[in-house]
């Protein structure tokens, strides 16, 4: 079992809340406000999970700056009242700062008895695949 601190647990509270506010404000044809409130909690969440010096450093990146103003360009551009632009310019942040953690993500949905067989049908398998790949396109 995996221990966590306080305010580890604090912050997948917050990453959680974020997540279902970003879905939220999504579904009901992307409500400013609860994109708004999405974003600043998952981000807080996240600095909380990992910690402040951590996300700076991960966000910070050289290799990750182009990643970085997308994803907190699109934050703020949410922020400035343009929610469909700023969430099309967070989701390619988003893919271009999480693009390495998603062959660990397939490898481990693949062995989850339904999904694993679900993404092993024909049509979808292709496209996991690709998703999958660890290649460094920038």
């Amino acid at each position: 079992m995996i221990s966590l601190t306080d305010s580890q647990k604090i912050g997948m509270g917050l990453t959680g809340f974020g997540v279902f506010f970003l879905f939220f404000g999504m579904i009901l044809f992307f409500d400013k406000a609860l994109l708004a409130i999405g974003n600043i909690l998952f981000v807080a969440g996240l600095a909380f999970v990992i910690g402040l010096e951590r996300t700076f450093k991960f966000f910070f990146q050289r290799h990750k700056i182009k990643a970085t103003g997308f994803f907190l360009g699109g934050v703020i551009v949410v922020l400035i009242g343009w929610p469909i632009v700023g969430v099309v310019l967070e989701i390619y942040g988003f893919f271009l700062l999480f693009r390495g953690f998603f062959p660990v993500a397939v490898g481990f949905i693949r062995r989850v008895p339904v999904l694993g067989s679900i993404l092993n049908l024909p049509g979808i398998s292709g496209l996991v695949d690709k998703v999958g790949e660890s290649n460094n396109m920038v």
